[in-house]
């Protein structure tokens, strides 16, 4: 052995001619396979079904998806486990196939011949998410007027929606319609942003305090690419980035009570891209929008007219007393308090039922007309009715303004100076039923969430009946609620990076769905 080592070692390799030999044998290899298998060498390759079209487009898509005939005719496999190969499967089944193919016995490979044809079953359906090419393809070639008709068509005969993982149908007025509109909306909706304008007002999101709703969604919206397109022509929504909370910062002047230089800056700026872009002047500002959460949002479009009248403002101070806000066109902004940006979800979350041993809780400050009446009646009068101005020390001490939320049964929340409230939502994020109590106030995400199910309003005049009302409703009523509130909790959620149905989605939604019903459909 030692001399054929020493023999050999006195050789030189040639690298060369050996890759070069190996080659011809791959070659060779492949040759000898494209002549004798009996179906072609792509069948190993295919990883995707063709879809076909049973029915013309039309209100209920006609989808049907199978394998076609040249995927089975005449296919022979060796054994069952080979099948796989011809139907899609995820990553995660792959190891399980190939572990299978070597499980089985050369006997069996041998002796068992298939016709594919008459035991493979057609693919699962593709995912909800996905989108049929030439659906989507079809959806493309449409105008932007074109796709709003369709999604508007598509939605008056959504199908019905009886089981649906992602969405607890109780707290919808209609999960058929909701469903069916999300949907389109992640298929269809494109939205154009305006570069103008400099900051802070302008494309600088305020992400900390009660006001954060408007930064938030600004800073989701600019950095998303599912929905932002940079060509206006193919925009079926036009955002104005601006924030209201910024725009008080840099021009009001304390203790002027003026809010006129505020409402003349926004009217300039809408003059200003209606000077420089065709897209505003085309429908009067119809198909664009604006997200303020401050206090002051609604009165800062007073100078425009059309920014008034025909935009979609998502508001906080969603009130109809004012005749700013108008029902069914604009939208009423959750207003969040975010105490850490980078932590937007830190203390989410509650008690048990069995250890809230408070019936209702409030505490805050006393500033408008809601609030004075409400601890005037409640406040040291019962202990089940935690009812405060400013939380004392005294009481903090013992227990924080939270932990008080997560150990009660009802969160108070009235207005303030305007009809929306933070603790509503807060509220939520404890897993706390709210307790409303601002009349003419248009409740956030209304148009497609029924405030029923998880809530109780109240109206003003019933401040002194309080607990009463409370204690009449059953225990089985509270408990539904409470799940209620538990499950409604993930669509009020910011995540640093929105996932589906929550709160920068469920905004989002509520525009275009307004936007839509907008839109006007031909008779013919």
């Amino acid at each position: 052995m030692k001399q054929l080592f020493r023999h050999c070692a006195g050789y030189r390799i040639d690298w060369a001619k050996l890759f070069f030999a190996g080659a011809i044998m791959t070659v060779a290899g492949v040759m000898l396979q494209m002549f004798t298998l009996p179906y072609p060498l792509s069948m190993w390759f295919i990883s995707q079904p063709i879809i076909s079209w049973d029915e013309p487009l039309n209100g209920e898509v006609g989808l049907s998806e199978r394998v076609t005939e040249s995927m089975v005719t005449n296919v022979f496999l060796s054994s069952p486990a080979e099948l796989s190969l011809l139907v899609p499967v995820e990553p995660a089944e792959r190891l399980t196939v190939i572990e299978r193919r070597k499980s089985v016995s050369r006997r069996r490979r041998k002796d068992t011949k298939v016709d594919a044809k008459s035991t493979i079953s057609p693919p699962p359906p593709p995912s909800r998410r996905s989108v049929p090419y030439r659906l989507q393809k079809f959806i493309w070639s449409l105008k932007p007027n074109e796709a709003l008709e369709y999604a508007r068509k598509e939605i008056e005969r959504a199908p019905l929606v009886t089981d649906d993982p992602e969405l607890y149908a109780p707290l919808f007025l209609n999960v058929s319609m909701f469903k069916r509109s999300y949907e389109l909306m992640e298929m269809i909706l494109k939205v154009y942003i305006y570069p103008d304008g400099a900051r802070p007002i302008f494309h600088q999101p305020h992400l900390r305090g009660i006001y954060a709703s408007e930064g938030w969604f600004m800073r989701l919206m600019e950095g998303n690419k599912q929905f932002v397109t940079r060509d206006p022509e193919k925009a079926h929504l036009f955002y104005m980035p601006y924030s209201a909370r910024q725009l008080e910062l840099a021009l009001y002047k304390p203790e002027s009570h003026n809010l006129k230089p505020l409402s003349i800056f926004l009217r300039n700026y809408v003059n200003k891209i209606a000077a420089k872009y065709p897209f505003w002047n085309r429908t009067h500002g119809s198909d664009h929008f604006l997200v303020a959460c401050h206090d002051w949002g609604p009165y800062t479009v007073n100078e425009h007219k059309e920014l008034s009248k025909n935009t979609i403002k998502a508001l906080c101070n969603a009130d109809l007393s004012e005749g700013i806000f108008v029902l069914g066109k604009d939208v009423s902004l959750p207003e969040t308090t975010i105490r850490t940006p980078r932590r937007p979800l830190r203390n989410v979350g509650g008690k048990r039922v069995s250890q809230r041993p408070i019936l209702a809780f409030f505490a805050g400050n006393m500033h408008g007309r809601v609030r004075p009446t409400l601890v005037k009646h409640w406040r040291d009068k019962d202990e089940d009715m935690r009812i405060y101005g400013p939380l004392p020390a005294r009481v903090a001490r013992k227990m924080s303004y939270i932990q008080h939320m997560k150990s009660s049964k009802y969160c108070i929340s009235p207005m303030g100076y305007e009809v929306n409230s933070p603790r509503i939502i807060e509220a939520i994020y404890y897993e706390c039923v709210p307790v409303i109590i601002a009349d003419n106030f248009v409740l956030p995400l209304s148009e497609v969430l029924d405030w029923s199910a998880f809530s109780v309003l109240v109206a003003e005049k019933d401040i002194p009946k309080l607990k009463e009302i409370l204690l009449a409703i059953p225990m089985k009523r509270y408990l539904t609620m409470q799940i209620n509130v538990k499950m409604v909790q993930k669509h009020f959620l910011w995540n640093p990076r929105p996932v589906r149905h929550d709160l920068f989605h469920m905004i989002l939604h509520s525009i275009w769905f307004n936007r839509l019903n907008q839109i006007q459909i031909p008779q013919s």
